[in-house]
């Protein structure tokens, strides 16, 4: 008898001894003050890690309302006041544009962001693909800037998804 619960008990007395690993933080890989053509503050964009999942959570103040592109580009240059130094989508997959494109979207192309009538929006993404090669190439050796459009994206116009001109930039920053 006293053998079975010693049998029983031991396991039970060593499990009560290990440890439970914390989940993961998130944790911020990078960000992006973003900036209207004036200078003035537009709003953020963090690239956030959790485990091996990779989100950006962008949030822009001073919009006009309505539904707005946003795209990452290839170049981390910000030049207002038509941000065209920014360069096209982040597309080092040579794929077509946008969402609705059977081909597959570009590394850059994002979902429209909502911008309220008191100009504020918000949006969360997660960014599909091998997170090493997608940490490699937004944080490439000419950087990457995120840009929003002054109209929405249709998610299937090539190059750009018609999302009109370029009125708020900002680079990604490692850390």
């Amino acid at each position: 008898m006293m053998r079975k619960a010693f049998v029983v008990a031991a396991p039970l007395a060593l499990m009560a001894c290990t440890t439970v690993a914390e989940a993961p933080k998130d944790a911020e890989l990078g960000s992006a003050a973003i900036s209207l053509a004036d200078g003035s503050a537009a709003g953020t964009a963090s690239l956030i890690e959790s485990g091996n999942h990779l989100s950006l959570v962008i949030k822009v103040a001073g919009i006009s309302a309505g539904p707005h592109g946003v795209h990452l580009h290839t170049a981390g240059l910000c030049d207002a006041p038509q941000f065209t130094t920014a360069g096209g989508h982040l597309n080092p997959g040579a794929k077509q544009h946008g969402a609705d494109n059977p081909m597959g979207s570009h590394l850059g192309d994002l979902p429209n962001i909502a911008v309220g009538a008191d100009g504020t929006g918000s949006l969360t993404y997660s960014l599909h693909g091998d997170r090493a090669a997608i940490l490699a190439d937004i944080f490439d050796s000419d950087g990457t800037a995120i840009v929003v459009h002054a109209g929405p994206d249709d998610y299937k116009t090539d190059p750009a998804g018609n999302s009109g001109g370029r009125i708020a930039c900002g680079v990604f920053k490692r850390g």
